[in-house]
């Protein structure tokens, strides 16, 4: 696995401000509520090998470094990310090195969370609890066709595979930030999508 660094130029540019995926970040992430972006970030690109990788455990990304921490960490509003996307540039077949995902698993974070306050807690410290927390989740494979983006959930529990395909994976995986944090309690009721799915982990009412 190779990392290219902060893909900016114009196509990328493009990639991420097409108007089907702003009016999906609308109907996610809530109107206003999120901030443009004009680049992709850095690349993971996974070529095919056949040494197991070492980067391949389940995880959600963290997000911001506390003073001192030396991994990302996430907070039960998911501080600094709306949305972890998946941008692919590639074709993406099983055998491409796809990213799995457990369907649904995002509401298994919500409790783990919750106990970590604003603060928050590192991604790495989190791990085994994911783990155990959403085995039972079915898996997917975000296999797809260049130009296919992934929209999911900030507390989607997911991991890398070895590639044993014949052509290099090319995909993005940056995150949607947001423009105003998510909130838990609103007075007004006008919970975004994401946001009712942590308060469902929860179990709070819609």
């Amino acid at each position: 696995m190779h990392w290219v660094s902060d893909m900016a130029q114009g196509p990328f540019a493009a990639a991420v401000n097409t108007p089907v995926l702003h009016e999906a970040f609308d109907a996610l992430v809530g109107e206003d509520r999120w901030a443009s972006r004009y680049s992709l970030g850095s690349f993971p690109l996974r070529f095919p090998h056949e040494e197991e990788p070492d980067d391949a455990g389940w995880h959600i990304e963290g997000s911001y470094y506390p003073e001192g921490a030396t991994w990302p960490y996430t907070n039960l509003r998911s501080r600094d990310r709306s949305l972890l996307m998946l941008f692919l540039f590639s074709e993406v077949g099983e055998a491409d090195a796809p990213t799995r995902i457990r369907v649904g698993s995002h509401l298994d974070v919500p409790p783990l969370l919750e106990p970590y306050g604003e603060e928050g807690v590192s991604g790495l410290d989190l791990a085994p609890d994911l783990v155990t927390a959403s085995a039972h989740r079915p898996l997917a494979h975000a296999t797809g066709r260049p130009g296919d983006v992934y929209l999911c959930h900030p507390f989607l529990v997911h991991a890398s595979q070895p590639h044993h395909g014949t052509h290099p994976r090319f995909m993005a995986q940056p995150p949607l930030y947001p423009a105003v944090p998510y909130e838990l309690e609103r007075t007004d009721g006008k919970y975004s999508a994401v946001e009712l799915a942590i308060r469902r982990g929860l179990g709070r009412p819609a």
